[in-house]
């Protein structure tokens, strides 16, 4: 919930020609994470839970990814890539 609350912060001072790039992948891939993990949380199994939790973890990376290629751009600064 922190990642994507942070990710919602850091990408709100992207540049707009990044609105239908960067910033909605950012977002989905940050909110992914989260509801991944409770969806998840409610099924019956626990191999079930295990392949949401993967799911999460590949969002996560989806998003290290992202914000290390916003840093690049000169969007994020180090300090702000820090989650």
């Amino acid at each position: 919930m922190d990642l994507a609350e942070n990710v919602y912060r850091v990408v709100a001072g992207f540049p707009t020609e990044e609105k239908y790039g960067l910033t909605p992948q950012l977002k989905r891939c940050a909110v992914s994470v989260p509801a991944n993990i409770s969806e998840g949380a409610g099924r019956p199994t626990n191999k079930q839970f295990k392949f949401f939790l993967e799911v999460a973890m590949d969002s996560c990376n989806e998003v290290q990814t992202q914000i290390e290629l916003a840093q690049r751009f000169g969007y994020v600064q180090p300090e702000q890539a820090r989650y």
